[in-house]
């Protein structure tokens, strides 16, 4: 009798184990079919993932630059950028997009935008100043003041700290600059100092000052050198 009760219980022991491994296969299955359902999204899917991939680039385009033709400071700044980068790569991953997508904004393919009755009317003012705007201004450092200069150049973040501020690959460090986000009517005027890989990369501040929520890119701006 006692010999039976033994087996009974190592059956009993076999028969639990194989039930739990059942239900674990069922439960890694159950978690597999959820973690590919949130697949990341690419800068043509989503106005946030392309914000971010363009300051991505924009960064990556500079370190190369710096690279290609160092100078005395471009260790300092390659470091600087490198953590610039690794911060937006998190707020990618934070952000749901591909992480280490990268895209230059003059290469960016927007995403498809649902219809927005506003925005014709918004887009209106921005009319004259892009008729009376100088042929030249797209050289940008050679502008006078107050001219309209970057036209259709998009604006996004550099990602680095600091008060507000701005970094450009045209205009020297002093040279100020007034940005208005013609979607929300908001604009900063920001000092640049420092070089960057784009006409005009805004820091966190200063983006924060004219951005819409949930968005690093801004897509249609006016861009004006005052001083």
């Amino acid at each position: 009798m006692s010999r039976r009760r033994t087996l009974g219980t190592k059956k009993k022991i076999a028969l639990l184990v194989s039930a739990a491994t059942v239900a674990g296969g069922g439960a890694f299955v159950m978690a597999s079919t959820s973690n590919a359902a949130q697949t990341p999204k690419s800068a043509s899917e989503s106005t946030v993932c392309l914000g971010l991939a363009t300051a991505l680039g924009n960064n990556q385009k500079f370190i190369a630059d710096q690279r290609a033709n160092p100078d005395a400071q471009s260790e300092a700044r390659i470091a600087n950028r490198e953590a610039v980068v690794a911060e937006i790569k998190r707020k990618q991953e934070a952000s749901g997009c591909v992480v280490g997508e990268s895209a230059q904004d003059s290469q960016a393919t927007q995403p498809a935008q649902p219809a927005q009755p506003s925005a014709p009317a918004a887009s209106a003012p921005a009319s004259p100043p892009a008729a009376s705007a100088p042929a030249g201004n797209a050289g940008g450092g050679g502008a006078a003041a107050g001219q309209q200069v970057c036209n259709g150049s998009t604006v996004t973040l550099s990602g680095e700290g600091g008060a507000p501020a701005a970094s450009s690959n045209q205009f020297p460090a002093g040279t100020k600059l007034k940005v208005t986000n013609l979607d929300n009517n908001k604009s900063t005027t920001v000092e640049v100092t420092s070089v960057s890989g784009s006409c005009v990369l805004l820091n966190n501040a200063a983006f924060e000052q004219v951005r819409e929520p949930g968005k690093f890119l801004i897509r249609r701006a006016v861009i004006e050198k005052v001083g």
